[in-house]
């Protein structure tokens, strides 16, 4: 089932987005302002509201790892901000100065797009907050583009209604869909979960539009062949043009927001329609998913966020009374001390700044305090009674990147091997959909695991991809020491 959590009502114009980073939820609105939520008790953090442009905001997004926060807006600019303090620390703008109506980050956080009015996209190097690429890829608005997950392809859309690939590295044309939405597109997202099938590569999109349609496409590539788009899927439960449409992080499920002031959950397997949401009085602008939390956020032209619950009722009254225990401690500094010198209120609070509120009950019940976390390994998380693979995977990962931030680490997180926790020579895409050292990953995949080393499921091949877009980020990283 799928229920209501809260309702955000600080906006005071039309919301226009929604974004989730793994402990975040951030809000946009054509009153100019940014919002940003805790994810943990979605209390609105002291520095929210950000004001910074001239005119509304169309779009928001996170980097990867949640460290920075992005908008556009018809001002023309591109305004990144530092999710912790609020700070601005870049502004990027259009060359032509053309209102932007969508923004993206690359998936290892390498390349900021943005998509005009006037027809044109802006790629810029996020590192370097340089201007990389600039062209016309639309004689139409652009008003929709998201990158692959592996970061060297993305997707516009524009209201002409096409849909195009385009390749990051040279922004060559790699396939157009002409007319992929009758009067026009209003968004496009890629899930996060690809397949890899010998040497070809295979991708699920979402997009929508004006026709009142949502689209599931597989957008293949065989090495040394031309991209295919193939429609999956055509979704038609929603009786207006659809706005918005996001992936679950499990690719299993797709959410749309539509004019018809409902928001729809399909099945993207089954193309079935699973739940259908009523609880707006306008039309849903937007639609995101977290990637740590079942937590769904649909906005509004009624000028509210309304935050769902994915999951029974059982789990649901669990994280509640998770909540509570969250909500009553504020986040301290704990930050500011060594690990080794936490309390167990610090390990509490800790766990709900980064969205594992489920774990909370079962570390104060086996008095957890920071010694003991640092010492917290695979065995030992099951026998606390951590029973899922997936969670335990992510509580330890938490705490590897906690112990690299505190070991004096500059490097992204995203830079890092997810094996050895080192940064990355020679990184490579997996069945898993995750980057890895080739060194690593080759010799796990030598041993006994045939498993991923971040999800614990089995990899369906071995065959991996040079991610040549994080090897370059990496290098330009490097030579900015």
């Amino acid at each position: 089932m799928v229920s209501l959590q809260c309702t955000l009502r600080q906006h005071t114009d039309e919301v226009s987005c929604c974004a989730f980073s793994p402990s975040l939820l951030a809000t946009s609105s054509g009153d100019k302002t940014l919002r940003v939520y805790n994810t943990a008790d979605f209390s609105e953090l002291p520095f929210s509201p950000l004001s910074g442009h001239g005119y509304g905001i169309h779009s928001c997004c996170f980097s990867s790892c949640g460290s920075k926060l992005l908008s556009c807006s018809t001002d023309g600019s591109v305004i990144v901000w530092d999710s912790e303090t609020g700070e601005t620390t870049a502004v990027l703008q259009h060359p032509g100065r053309s209102p932007l109506r969508v923004c993206a980050m690359a998936p290892d956080s390498s390349h900021l797009l943005a998509g005009a009015s006037n027809g044109t996209v802006s790629l810029w190097d996020f590192t370097s907050k340089t201007l990389r690429r600039f062209r016309a890829v639309s004689e139409a608005s652009v008003v929709a583009c998201c990158f692959s997950p592996c970061g060297q392809m993305f997707v516009s859309g524009c209201t002409r209604g096409d849909l195009k690939l385009w390749d990051v590295m040279d922004m060559n044309l790699l396939h157009a869909e002409k007319d992929a939405h009758d009067l026009g597109v209003t968004c496009c997202s890629f899930a996060q979960i690809f397949e890899v099938d010998g040497c070809c590569v295979e991708f699920r999109l979402a997009s929508c539009g004006q026709d009142s349609q949502l689209k599931i496409w597989i957008v293949s590539q065989r090495e040394g062949a031309a991209c295919v788009m193939t429609l999956l899927h055509t979704l038609t439960s929603q009786s207006a043009p659809v706005l918005s449409c996001a992936f679950s992080p499990d690719g299993e499920m797709v959410v749309s927001g539509s004019v018809d002031k409902s928001v729809a959950v399909y099945d993207v397997n089954l193309g079935t329609l699973l739940h259908t949401l009523k609880q707006h009085d306008r039309y849903v602008t937007a639609v995101a998913l977290s990637p740590t939390m079942p937590w769904i956020a649909t906005g509004s032209m009624d000028r509210t966020v309304n935050v769902w619950r994915i999951g029974d009722e059982i789990n649901r009254t669990e994280a509640e009374s998770q909540q509570t225990v969250c909500q009553g401690r504020k986040l301290p500094g704990h930050s500011r001390l060594l690990l080794a010198d936490w309390s167990e209120e610090d390990v509490q609070a800790w766990l709900c700044k980064e969205g594992l509120q489920e774990l909370v009950s079962i570390f104060k019940a086996n008095n957890i305090d920071g010694p003991e976390l640092n010492k917290l390994n695979k065995e030992t998380a099951a026998e606390l009674g951590i029973e899922s693979v997936g969670l335990r995977g992510r509580v330890l990962r938490k705490i590897e990147a906690l112990k690299a931030e505190q070991s004096g680490s500059d490097a992204p997180d995203e830079f890092l091997c997810p094996i050895t926790r080192e940064l990355m020579k020679d990184p490579v895409i997996a069945a898993d959909g995750y980057s890895y050292e080739r060194e690593s990953i080759e010799s796990w995949i030598r041993g006994k695991n045939k498993t991923s080393p971040m999800t614990n499921l089995p990899l369906q091949t071995t065959l991996l991809t040079s991610n040549r877009s994080l090897k370059m980020a990496i290098s330009r990283w490097k030579s900015s020491q």
